[in-house]
């Protein structure tokens, strides 16, 4: 087993390695999908999100003893380098990995849980949710931040950032589903552009945010919107084009 844990709970080990040791049988479902589960649990005052990741396949059980970091150890380590870059995240505690005489079997990854407003997913559909507009001219910055400290987010999906209303007029927001991220010196126009694509399928939305990059990064507002949408079009057609094929797999096993 191999268990690491941030300074700031270092005095609460024993109890978040019994959190650990008892997941499958205790906490509060959060999310329960084939991939991954997350559970929700009471912890000295304040609540804690566990992720547990599915177990890996045979190959990727001694990749992730031998080669590669598991995901467990990247969400850990990725949420610390966004804290230090002043990118928002909830706070990490700890990660484990378990291991049998092949490799990996199972890994969870320990943060602070935040209660938040709504995701982008709420506004990525159209200007009907309250302040629609601001939110996204914050979420827009909050994203040029991002690629402005070289982040590349390869799971920039709706559902993955967290935004929390902290004024009348303020929104902070949270990256989550951290597994999956690369760092750049600097990001190229191209890179930062196909960076945003997983969003929204919406071309009005993708206007709005293409005008507010434009005008944040200096950029003209027709190349960035051209390049954005680009992006967007590619990848809604290869989603569709996966999500049939899915579809007529299972058709055929019928």
């Amino acid at each position: 087993m191999n268990f690491t844990i941030t300074p700031e709970f270092k005095k609460s080990e024993f109890s978040v390695k019994n959190v650990l040791d008892h997941f499958s049988v205790s906490g509060k479902n959060f999310d329960d999908r084939q991939r991954n589960q997350i559970k929700l649990f009471d912890f000295e005052g304040k609540t804690i999100n566990v992720k547990s990741f599915k177990k890996p396949n045979f190959i990727n059980k001694i990749a992730y003893k031998f080669f590669r970091k598991s995901k467990a150890r990247r969400s850990f380590d990725y949420a610390n380098i966004l804290l230090e870059k002043g990118i928002g995240t909830p706070q990490p505690i700890a990660f484990q990995e378990n291991y049998d005489f092949l490799g990996l079997t199972l890994s969870y990854y320990v943060s602070e849980h935040l209660d938040v407003d709504l995701t982008y997913r709420e506004i990525s559909q159209d200007f009907s949710y309250p302040d629609t507009e601001n939110i996204l001219k914050q979420f827009v910055g909050f994203c040029y931040k991002l690629h402005q400290n070289g982040i590349e987010f390869l799971d920039h999906s709706p559902g993955n950032t967290l935004i929390k209303k902290v004024s009348d007029n303020q929104y902070e927001f949270f990256l989550v589903d951290l597994n999956r991220m690369c760092f750049h010196n600097t990001m190229d126009f191209e890179t930062r552009m196909k960076n945003l694509s997983r969003l929204t399928p919406k071309k009005e939305i993708i206007e709005f945010m293409s005008k507010e990059y434009a005008t944040i990064s200096g950029e003209d507002f027709n190349k960035v919107f051209e390049r954005m949408w680009y992006y967007t079009d590619l990848f809604q057609q290869k989603f569709h084009r996966k999500k049939q094929l899915k579809k007529n797999l299972k058709f055929w096993k019928k």
